[in-house]
């Protein structure tokens, strides 16, 4: 696997442009191109992620027999300890070296779609332990659902389908939407260094199966991209960080349903990033 040390420059999107159709153009242009974008101005204020961020700190810095008790269950939801997940088996020694927590649409125990693969409650920290962590995590829940689809209706324009074509019931209405909390905990504490020589990484190389993803990071530099994964050798580009935006990608599930029109590209975390 080849990396580069350079910068994609990525479209920005502002969701309070009123031009419409320049933010279509825009995305248009990006999903043709690499399936990556910035999105601005979307609604989620600085001060309340960077609570979401001090949050979800505070859960990570727990010790392990407490985050232990909440480990991801069949529906999905919990905590994934440091080396459960291995995204790319084939040039990876160990799991990532990461940890993470899922957090999805809160769907009570009693009810019947429960039963649904998916659905169901969330699991939470106690109260006793992290007294604000559920309020906040299902407020940022709802805000990030709410900007993915904002985005939803500029890709459907850009597909030449009607604004609300992925609101309608039977598209999103019901939608698996999945936060996710991601620590990537760095040497200092694990004494691994991310080394793509040597199969290391904070998360190997892969594609989100979903329709897009929402990336809200820290300042640390960390996400490279492979725009053609076909290439031989491949050549990775760091994504940097926006202050205040998500980086924004296609998954499969998208390219799919475009009829591969609309194209995702291949992830991968070579250096540790911090929270969130």
């Amino acid at each position: 696997m080849e990396s580069s040390t350079s910068r994609t420059s990525l479209n920005c999107i502002s969701l309070a442009d009123p031009d419409i159709q320049r933010s279509v153009a825009l995305l248009k242009q990006a999903c043709l191109d690499s399936g990556f974008f910035y999105v601005l101005d979307h609604g989620i204020s600085q001060e309340f992620m960077d609570e979401v961020f001090a949050e979800s700190k505070k859960f990570f810095e727990l010790p392990n027999s407490e985050k232990m008790k909440l480990l991801r269950n069949e529906k999905n939801r919990g905590y994934t300890p440091m080396l459960d997940e291995i995204l790319d088996p084939e040039n990876q020694v160990n799991g990532d070296y990461k940890e993470g927590y899922y957090i999805g649409v809160e769907v009570p125990a009693d009810d019947p779609q429960s039963n649904k693969p998916f659905y169901g409650p969330n699991q939470w920290p106690s109260e006793e332990v992290l007294p604000k962590w559920r309020e906040v995590m299902e407020q940022y829940h709802r805000e990030a659902l709410r900007v993915a689809k904002s985005v939803a209706r500029i890709i459907a324009l850009a597909l030449n389908l009607d604004a609300d074509f992925f609101d309608r019931p039977e598209m999103l209405g019901d939608s698996i939407a999945t936060l996710r909390l991601l620590h990537y905990e760095g040497g200092q504490k694990t004494g691994q260094v991310s080394n793509p020589s040597k199969g290391v990484y904070g998360a190997g190389a892969h594609s989100d199966y979903g329709l897009i993803t929402l990336l809200a990071t820290d300042d640390v530099v960390g996400l490279q991209i492979c725009k053609d994964r076909n290439a031989q050798p491949q050549v990775w580009e760091y994504v940097a960080p926006v202050k205040g935006g998500f980086i924004v990608n296609l998954g499969d599930m998208l390219e799919r349903w475009s009829n591969s029109i609309f194209r995702f590209v291949n992830i991968l975390i070579v250096l540790f990033l911090s929270f969130l």
